[in-house]
């Protein structure tokens, strides 16, 4: 439906809200009495319903017309935050971002990111709150965060989710590890070596638990952990063998780790920035945002 009004048409039919009386309506935003009331009847031409029933003395919203009321008011509070906030960043480059993400995707995307935001805004903090998977999606859907980047899975539908990349799952092992040079490892194999696993409050724990339902491990894991940097740890001490996303692990070439490709079946998830449905975000938030999906989305 296309938009056949202004934001001056907007606040012509606020000020008639407040005041009920054309004349004093008109005064309070240096208007002449005909200008508001064909402000109004624009208005109301474009809804294509009646705001206002109207006598001699007095003129009062119509049931139709309070629904607007409501409405307008939140659209007029929503733009001049934006545009109080556009001016404020404009004039001194302050403010802090908040991004609720999960580790690995922190290591991956984050780094770099965050160095380029801060040369266009070098006096914004940035805070990251890198949890599971579970308390990302609840910082963002409590407003804790502006907006989270975690896999997808059982998301709420106040959560939007905005696909970044695709990611698989591998298998992490030191250089000298005795299959270190192949080329890739089925599941069945993997769980016949000595391994680490995550812990089931883990989502990527979940997903694979998911995926994997047919297959029965050999013999149990050696341990279990929280977070896969911890896993990487105990991969690099000589414990075993880890199943973990490929952007967890190093993005150069590493003197202790590889990875080798799991298969049947080969495990993905994807990847995406995730934000309350309907939230208004700062300028700061969305630049950040944008930086993220610009340089990263392809799927």
């Amino acid at each position: 439906m296309p938009v056949n009004f202004d934001l001056n048409d907007l606040y012509a039919f606020r000020a008639l809200v407040e005041y009920s009386n054309f004349r004093l309506a008109a005064e309070s935003i240096c208007l002449s009495q005909s200008a508001l009331s064909r402000r109004i009847e624009k208005l109301e031409s474009a809804l294509g319903i009646k705001l206002f029933d109207r006598t001699t003395r007095r003129v009062t919203l119509t049931l139709y017309g309070r629904t607007f009321a409501e409405r307008s008011d939140q659209l007029l509070a929503n733009v001049e935050l934006v545009l109080a906030d556009i001016n404020k960043v404009s004039q001194d480059r302050i403010g802090l971002v908040t991004v609720a993400t999960v580790p690995s995707a922190a290591y991956y995307f984050m780094p770099d990111v965050i160095r380029r935001f801060q040369t266009r805004y070098p006096r914004v903090r940035v805070k990251i709150i890198d949890s599971s998977a579970g308390n990302v999606i609840e910082a963002v859907a409590s407003g804790q965060a502006d907006f989270g980047i975690c896999f997808a899975r059982d998301l709420q539908t106040t959560i939007e989710f905005i696909p970044l990349t695709s990611d698989v799952y591998v298998a992490a092992c030191r250089r000298d590890h005795p299959l270190a040079n192949k080329k890739n490892l089925t599941w069945r194999e993997f769980y016949q070596q000595d391994y680490i696993e995550l812990d089931k409050t883990s989502g990527n724990r979940h997903l694979l638990d998911k995926m994997l339902d047919h297959i029965v491990p050999e013999r149990p894991s050696i341990c279990e952990t929280r977070h896969v940097t911890t896993m990487l740890g105990m991969v690099e001490a000589g414990i075993g063998m880890a199943a973990v996303p490929a952007m967890s692990m190093p993005m150069s070439e590493h003197s202790v780790l590889t990875h080798l490709s799991l298969t049947e079946p080969v495990v993905k998830r994807t990847v995406g920035l995730i934000r309350r449905s309907g939230r208004m975000q700062s300028y700061i938030a969305a630049e950040l945002e944008k930086l993220i999906t610009e340089q990263y989305r392809v799927v």
